[in-house]
């Protein structure tokens, strides 16, 4: 007998702010078995009398399963945000009943038969083309669950699954807990010299966090971790070579060996990922991957790749030459060759060099408070909305954590998001992301459930006094997270399955993210909200003018980083055989032979930490981001074209991209929508002239 609902519990709260500061591990253990067993017997009724109509299939299903996914997706987020050993242990424990019940749902054969009902009667004809791309769309993926398997194959393909659920967290942990084992305490100041004062600042706290009571930012000692504002810095400052051979070290090596060894996982998770596509009908898994891509197949990935690998490469050869010789100009060294640990560090003192420009120089001039009003700002001029600050309007994960509406322009709320700014090596995964907490959707009283989206970066967190003060890649990343987001937030689809992100093909989804990224070298945008943080003197014209200058420098070795993760994701999940004899190692050589200047070292393994594909939702699917940056670069020049200048035109271009790119969502094709937006498809030519490649 199903047990009813405890209101105490706040996972059983669907629809709703979480009451994050209640939450704790217990409640999951609570609510999600009760939810399941809840869901499970509705969906048994639901599948002995499903009709073949929308509302017969969707609206019900939707019904069914949104409490459930609630409780489960903000497990799932606090599993990022702020993770710990009790929480570990219970979505372990209910991980594999999740899948299982959600696999069921995708066999379903009463569903998938009400769906060719649908498609074969009466009712087709009246359905818009929203809901038919989303009934064609469905048929698709629940193909790609099994619903065709029978007996033993049904079973096989079922079991695989659950294990490659249970690999992909063990493998996120593993990173987690290897980048957590890792520390180098400096207590020389000789080996603090050159570090950036937020570098040494932050260190110093780390280092008192860890249980050294007396450390300052100008005595030390000062703790080095592999968490990205830590290493990242430490890498292009320190005049240690030896110590950043170490850190370099550790970064490539991260879960690759003794108790938190990936190796072992990714075999598995290869191997079972060949073996799934085999029992669905297809020869690779990047074959399912692009069934359900913006990109036709994978000969359009592999074209583009090489399209833009042959004009990366001969630069990131130039690039690296230029460095070579400044590194020995500067030492005095006429045969010095530089090691992987050299790249970063020289690099930034070519860079330092080339346009007196760092990014020490760079962050008094990025508060983050003053950073995030100008950020508002553009997104007010662009697309006609406010963003009002609602702190303590709702519960949160942690102090830091931010809130807030967004309205439109007759002041009605459309929208709400969380924003978790800083670094937290201790609990909190690393990179950035966006979330869709809560999506749009009509209520049974007439009235619509506004989106509310989370916003996760990892920024350098404020030392003392003093706010966050952020690098220029930091800024960056920010700009591009609210770009998803407000693909989430400015929808204007009320089919829950369509709004936002929704059903958008994930090789498109980085169209908004990357899009919002060129306003940070827009010089209007960027002198509105630059200003020092001590005295609010507006950055000086000639940085910026520097910081315009430095945009590309480099560039084309970071295309080349890009399209070699990309490649090596493609090759592995579609020209590698894990029964065969060529090994992962071997797949990773052959790559790197064509996709790098400066080959890895013997030990580089950076794939046991590459959690996007082994752990997060682009395997076979991370050339996605150059593809939308294919996208983005074509969009953004729609705005040169009109004149940056020009206010008027850059208004109206904002409003057209906000009502094609931002509100339609994944109600059309993603190729329909970039061409009512562009008028004409996409070309490279943008993106090769944004990134110096012509």
């Amino acid at each position: 007998m199903i047990q009813q609902a405890t209101s105490t519990n706040p996972l059983f709260a669907h629809g709703t702010p979480p009451r994050f500061e209640e939450i704790t591990p217990a409640h999951a253990k609570e609510a999600v078995p009760e939810l399941l067993e809840r869901a499970s017997a509705e969906f048994s009724a639901f599948e002995e009398d499903v009709e073949p109509t929308w509302d017969g299939i969707f609206g019900r299903l939707r019904a069914i399963v949104e409490p459930l996914e609630y409780a489960w997706h903000v497990t799932g987020h606090l599993m990022g945000v702020r993770n710990s050993e009790e929480l570990r242990e219970v979505h372990e424990a209910l991980q594999p009943q999740v899948v299982e019940f959600f696999t069921r749902m995708g066999q379903s054969a009463a569903t998938y038969a009400a769906l060719e009902g649908l498609v074969a009667g009466e009712a087709w004809a009246e359905l818009d083309a929203t809901r038919k791309r989303l009934v064609e769309k469905e048929l698709l993926g629940m193909k790609l669950s099994g619903i065709s398997l029978e007996g033993e194959a049904k079973e096989r393909f079922n079991e695989i699954q659950k294990e490659l659920a249970e690999l992909s967290t063990g493998f996120s942990n593993a990173v987690l807990d290897s980048r957590k084992a890792y520390e180098l305490v400096i207590t020389d100041a000789a080996d603090a010299e050159g570090l950036p004062e937020t570098l040494r600042q932050t260190a110093a706290a780390s280092a008192k966090g860890a249980g050294h009571e007396d450390a300052t930012a100008d005595a030390g000692p000062w703790r080095i971790t592999l968490d990205g504002p830590s290493a990242g810095p430490f890498l292009m400052h320190s005049r240690n070579r030896d110590q950043r051979e170490a850190v370099y070290r550790a970064l490539v090596t991260v879960a690759s060996e003794g108790e938190y060894d990936n190796k072992p996982r990714i075999e598995r998770i290869l191997t079972l990922r060949k073996e799934k596509a085999g029992l669905l009908g297809y020869n690779t898994h990047a074959e399912i991957s692009l069934a359900t891509k913006m990109a036709d197949d994978v000969a359009a990935v592999d074209q583009l790749t090489a399209e833009l690998r042959d004009a990366a490469m001969p630069k990131a050869e130039q690039d690296h030459a230029e460095l070579v010789e400044f590194a020995r100009s500067e030492t005095g060294d006429a045969t010095l060759e530089l090691a992987n640990w050299d790249v970063g560090f020289w690099s930034e003192r070519m860079r330092e060099t080339k346009y007196e420009l760092s990014d020490e120089e760079l962050r008094p001039y990025y508060p983050f408070p003053k950073v995030l009003e100008g950020l508002f700002a553009v997104t007010k001029r662009l697309f006609d909305v406010d963003v009002i600050a609602a702190d303590g309007e709702v519960q949160v994960w942690q102090s830091d954590v931010r809130y807030f509406r967004i309205q439109d322009a007759s002041g009605n709320d459309i929208a709400s998001f969380y924003l978790d700014p800083y670094s937290r090596p201790e609990d909190k995964r690393g990179g950035a992301w966006m979330d869709n907490l809560i999506g749009r959707a009509p209520m049974a009283d007439g009235g619509l459930r506004l989106p509310t989206a989370v916003l996760v970066c990892n920024q350098t967190p404020p030392v003392g006094d003093a706010p966050s003060l952020m690098t220029f890649g930091e800024v960056r990343t920010l700009f591009h997270e609210f770009g998803h987001g407000l693909q989430h937030m400015l929808t204007t689809v009320d089919v829950p399955e369509a709004a936002g992100i929704e059903s958008v093909e994930w090789d498109a989804v980085e169209l908004p993210s990357q899009f919002m990224e060129n306003w940070t070298y827009h010089e209007d945008t960027v002198m509105s909200f630059a200003g020092h943080f001590e005295t609010s003197e507006p950055m000086p014209k000639e940085l910026f003018e520097r910081l315009v200058a430095a945009k590309n420098y480099r560039s084309a070795s970071g295309v080349l980083r890009q399209l070699y993760f990309g490649h090596l994701d493609m090759e592995l999940h579609h020209h590698y055989d894990p029964a065969g004899d060529e090994t992962v190692a071997e797949v990773k050589d052959r790559v790197v032979a064509i996709s790098t200047v400066v080959p890895p070292l013997p030990e580089d393994h950076f794939e046991c930490s590459f959690s996007h594909i082994f752990a997060g939702g682009y395997s076979a699917g991370y050339y996605s981001y150059k593809w939308a940056e294919v996208l983005s670069a074509d969009a953004f020049s729609a705005f040169e074209e009109a004149g940056l200048d020009d206010d008027t035109a850059i208004v109206e271009m904002g409003h057209k991209f906000r009502d094609t790119v931002l509100a339609q969502g994944g109600s059309r094709h993603p190729m329909d929508v970039f061409t009512e937006f562009r008028g004409r498809g996409p070309s490279t030519d943008a993106l090769k002239r944004h990134t110096d490649l012509v």
